[in-house]
């Protein structure tokens, strides 16, 4: 890294270690009060109640396209489930105590896309597929949003491209809802993306671009071809507040979970949230939305790879989206495919500097014997980089951190009333053979 860079960098000693490879737990000194950290936002809970009245709309569309949202009425939602089993195994296994209660919110297998991009990702498509038919005199608000599965919509749809630049997740919630709809998708991917994903996509009706290099490559390209096509909209998830506000969406139906089981969360019952983070859109958007149903009482914590903690390096030098993972030396090459990102969203970062708690690493061995743990104490399969959430958790009262985290907040004391939910990312579409594949994969 050049000198000048370095002399403006915060939080030295730690960053040596994440250059190093080594596993870090950082907390947000920028952390703020809930209301004084949302006010400095230009968002806000009207954003995201816009959003969910949108989805709502288009409830009986998804509904008709898709039957298997039926148990959900045409809304797309995933299971909240308390994982006891699985919280002995990781206290016994990893020699921590996880005080309170351990459930997990499982955007592994929300419907259609099979992974959290099916918030923002999906919600995206359909606010642009809207936005062009109000433009075009096709649409009214007040109609029955099932037309869109019509053939004249369809026509009309074919007319305009989407593209998008993608690892592989948002790529297959893009491609797939872009498709049904009659859009010409386009999806960029990168070099890390796994080939499932990509055949997946091609079977679904959209195009898949591949390239040789890592995530960035691919939004820039991605978004330069975009740009200069008059009918292409392009999906940023660098940027996007709209794909933010999808992501937001969860925090409004996981309040509804808590209520209808009866779990309890205030001052005197804390929540910890502990989510995947790639370029940042989908945990970030998560994130503010939590941030502005539970405030203080709820501690986010997002968890990366040590070879790509791009939202780390970014937050923790205080340089955002002006660094990437690759100035510290390190590779940006993991297994966690959703997660290897070298350079963050800087619109994130700046969002989540008075709202997060902290930024967790971890070492790609340990995804695999997590997604292990999950099958064998539960029987639920999550795909490797969607356990990463486990280790937050897991290191909450064994890191001198994340303890004196703990104690600064005024927490000792309340921690057997806590609530904690790692957020399992992406999985169920995982192919049987790829999924054995994993199960073999770092074995000890």
């Amino acid at each position: 890294m050049k000198q000048e860079l370095w002399n403006q960098i915060q939080c030295k000693n730690l960053l040596k270690k994440v250059g190093e490879g080594k596993e870090v737990v950082w907390i947000n000194e920028n952390l703020e009060t809930a209301a004084k950290g949302l006010s400095k936002i230009n968002l806000s809970i009207k954003d995201i109640d816009e959003a969910e009245a949108r989805l709502a709309r288009f409830a009986p569309f998804i509904l008709k396209v898709f039957p298997e949202t039926a148990a959900e009425n045409g809304l797309i939602e995933s299971e909240l489930k308390e994982i006891a089993t699985m919280k002995t195994k990781l206290e016994e296994e990893y020699a921590t105590t996880i005080p309170g209660r351990l459930f997990l919110k499982q955007d592994s297998h929300l419907a259609i896309s099979g992974s959290i991009k099916a918030r923002g990702g999906i919600y995206e498509v359909l606010k642009h597929a809207e936005d062009l038919a109000l433009e075009h005199g096709l649409l009214k608000e007040s109609d029955d949003y099932s037309i869109f599965a019509s053939d004249q919509f369809k026509t009309f749809f074919r007319k305009f491209k989407i593209q998008v630049g993608s690892t592989g997740n948002l790529g297959m919630s893009i491609g797939i809802m872009s498709a049904a709809l009659g859009f010409h998708v386009i999806v960029h991917m990168s070099a890390d993306a796994k080939k499932w994903k990509k055949d997946l996509l091609r079977k679904r009706g959209a195009e898949v671009i591949e390239y040789e290099d890592d995530y960035s490559k691919a939004v820039e390209v991605g978004r330069e071809n975009s740009d200069a096509d008059p009918t292409s909209y392009f999906v940023d998830d660098e940027n996007s507040v709209t794909l933010f506000l999808g992501y937001a969406v969860a925090a409004n139906r996981i309040k509804k979970q808590f209520e209808a089981q009866g779990i309890l969360i205030d001052d005197d019952h804390p929540l910890f949230v502990y989510i995947p983070c790639g370029v940042g859109g989908a945990p970030g958007g998560v994130a503010f939305g939590l941030k502005q149903l539970f405030g203080d009482t709820v501690h986010v914590f997002f968890v990366e790879p040590t070879q790509a903690p791009c939202m780390l390096v970014g937050m923790a030098s205080g340089l955002q989206n002006h660094v990437c993972v690759q100035d510290f030396g390190l590779s940006g090459q993991t297994h966690a495919d959703g997660l290897a990102v070298g350079r963050p969203s800087g619109f994130v970062g700046q969002v989540m500097t008075p709202l997060l708690s902290g930024i967790l690493t971890l070492e790609d061995y340990h995804i695999y014997d997590l997604m292990r743990d999950i099958l064998n104490t539960e029987d639920i399969f999550l795909e490797p980089s969607a356990c990463a959430s486990f280790w937050g958790p897991i290191q909450l009262m064994k890191d001198e951190e994340s303890k004196c985290y703990i104690k600064k907040m005024g927490l000792t004391e309340k921690m057997g009333n806590a609530i904690h939910v790692p957020w399992a990312t992406g999985g169920s579409l995982v192919p049987q053979e790829i999924r054995d594949e994993y199960m073999h994969t770092y074995l000890k």
